[in-house]
């Protein structure tokens, strides 16, 4: 099918889905026809989008606790955990003695009514992180303890399975076993919106594989309004094919991922990377906020860490296929050349198996991040080079901190931005970056609506370059022609060889930094780059804005699909407070020793 048919054929496609045609059939279906329909406008790709500001999330789930006024089901160790299940009733709480484990591959049913089902630990709460602070493993004694005796997971949420909360458990793998695909599976093939597992919340879990054995994933995400918060994820690995603490591709979303522990080779957490099995699907309303991706040294082959095992490494966060994204307040950490090219950060729409023509990303906010110790940083892809794909478009990079972003150290290129297949409307603007390759690097195509604004960078040998072209002007005018690029500071560049309005001091000493060697890399007052920028402030990034988006609050709505509609709906603002993050930016921005950076990936540092 030539490419103007078939795009012809993709659009008809999606107004067929606006007309609810997404559901290929009912089967058993908790949702009533209403939501179905609702959700299938909700996640069908936006088409006919006009300007280059990405729109947020159009739902935000609210994870605040409701008592239950069901009976207490206590389920002692020893006891039929599936049976306690299978029994309930919403508004029920099933209580698992903290410290014994069940074994088993349990499931959660579907079941009628909209009342909560709590599976929790029947420790205290004064035995657990406090709700909003992460879970550890130090609370391990607390934690009864799901075990997986095979390959399959230890918890599935079936078709239709609804309104389930667990809270303060452990899942892991019983010793000896070789290889486990998922240890929780939140759906997995369903072929309807009507059968998706919903309404599911993951409340300071444990959740991990073991050092020396293969786990692929810790949780699958193919749901609908799943949120997975203050939990700890590790010991996801896999040689020779992708693992993630959590992925998935056949889920609708809202997606709320906030304030949890990751760790895993492939990719630490994932959207795409198989076709949904979903006509027209994509994950929509997605909040991934003040999380910590990390991979081990242990994990890299060479360093002194290694423990012996060349586990697939690929990249800490990426996107094939969704829409709607905010990415905010999050740290990303060590990611190095192995099974992929080293970028920690990919927004690569893939049309994975070419069954799913419809494929994209856009509408996605990344902003007040901290990416730090990578080989390179993000990769923007256009569109699909393998099969048919829409367009990535409206990616807005704002706020950042980048920093240790060294090709020599983490076997790689060193780049800031690479963009390729001509992404459209991107804007990367007000981040620190020190870094040691191109600030952007560029292929053959180009890339309409691109902005580029009050950064600051060194130069390097090439800045911006792209294929076939030299750096700067000529890159810039050929591949981001009617661009707008100003009030950057590149630190050792020419100003004749890039657009005026633009700042060029000859070495980093020029910038004056409050403590470059200590990486505290506010302005000092002395700079010369203080509020200088296009909308009045410092160039770079805001460390102010930075420091409140890693203490701040949390955004969220009230979760119902039927209050969706077709209008762009304006996030509700409620502030919450993260107990376990730090309380000062220049801890964030570099100046952190080991033994703090271990702190914090257990989230356990209140440090001043």
């Amino acid at each position: 099918m030539r490419r103007n048919a078939l795009r012809t054929w993709l659009f008809s496609m999606l107004i067929t889905a606006a007309g609810c045609h997404l559901v290929t059939f009912r089967g058993t279906s908790t949702l009533t026809q209403t939501e179905i329909d609702l959700m299938a406008r909700r996640v069908s790709p936006s088409v006919n989008v006009s300007g280059s500001e990405p729109e947020l999330p159009r739902v935000f789930i609210n994870t605040d606790f409701v008592p239950q006024a069901g009976k207490t089901i206590p389920v002692p160790a020893g006891g039929d955990l599936q049976a306690a299940i299978d029994q309930s009733n919403p508004g029920d709480t099933i209580t698992l003695q903290a410290g014994a484990t069940y074994t088993g591959n349990f499931m959660l049913p579907a079941k009628t009514g909209n009342g909560w089902i709590v599976i929790r630990t029947s420790a205290q709460d004064s035995t657990l992180p406090s709700p909003g602070a992460r879970m550890t493993p130090d609370f391990a004694a607390a934690l009864p303890r799901i075990v997986s005796p095979n390959s399959e997971p230890a918890l599935t949420a079936s078709s239709g399975a609804h309104h389930f909360r667990l809270i303060g458990l452990e899942f892991t793998v019983a010793p000896g076993v070789k290889q486990t695909f998922n240890l929780i599976a939140l759906g997995e093939k369903q072929s309807s919106l009507a059968l998706l597992p919903h309404d599911l919340i993951l409340d300071r879990l444990y959740i991990h594989g073991s050092p020396a054995t293969t786990l692929r994933r810790g949780v699958l995400l193919n749901s609908a309004t799943t949120a997975i918060i203050d939990s700890y994820i590790s010991d996801c690995h896999e040689v020779g094919a992708d693992s993630q603490a959590i992925g998935g591709w056949n889920g609708a979303g809202p997606f709320k991922i906030v304030n949890n522990y990751l760790e895993g080779a492939g990719e630490n957490f994932i959207l795409g990377g198989a076709d949904p099995k979903i006509e027209n699907l994509v994950p929509s309303d997605i909040e991934f906020r003040h999380n910590h991706c990390f991979k081990p040294l242990s994990w890299r082959v060479g360093d002194p860490g290694y423990a012996g095992t060349p586990w697939g490494v690929k990249n800490l966060f990426e996107l094939k296929n969704a829409q709607r994204v905010l990415v905010d307040g999050n740290i990303f950490e060590h990611n190095w050349t192995m099974a992929q090219n080293g970028f920690a950060i990919l927004f690569t729409v893939r049309n994975q198996d070419g069954d799913s023509p419809w494929s994209v990303v856009q509408d996605v906010t990344f902003s007040n991040n901290i990416v730090r110790r990578t080989a390179s940083a993000i990769n923007i892809l256009g569109d699909d080079d393998n099969h048919t794909s829409m367009m990535t478009r409206r990616i807005k990079i704002s706020n950042n901190l980048f920093y240790e972003i060294d090709g020599q150290r983490w076997s790689g290129a060193g780049i800031a931005f690479q963009i390729v297949r001509g992404p459209q409307h991107i804007t990367i603007e007000n981040n620190t970056v020190i870094h040691a390759g191109n600030i952007i690097a560029v292929d053959d195509r180009p890339s309409k609506g691109f902005i580029f604004r009050n950064n600051l960078f060194p130069h390097n040998e090439y800045g911006v370059k792209g294929d076939n072209r030299g750096p700067g002007n000529d890159t810039i005018n050929t591949y981001f022609a009617n661009s707008l690029f100003k009030k950057n500071v590149i630190v050792g560049g020419r100003a004749e060889n890039y657009p005026a309005d633009n700042y060029f001091p000859p070495s980093f000493d020029k910038v004056f930094f409050v403590d470059l060697s200590g990486r505290d890399f506010h302005l000092a007052s002395t700079s010369p780059y203080k509020n200088a920028g296009t909308n009045g402030k410092d160039i770079g990034c805001n460390f102010v804005q930075l420091d409140a988006a890693f203490k701040g609050g949390s955004m969220m709505t009230k979760i119902s699909i039927v209050r969706f509609n077709e209008d762009r709906i304006p996030p509700l603002m409620i502030t919450r407070s993260f107990s376990v993050l730090p309380k000062r930016i220049n801890i964030l921005t570099g100046g952190i020793n080991y033994e703090f950076r271990d702190q914090l990936k257990h989230g356990t540092s209140t440090a001043d």
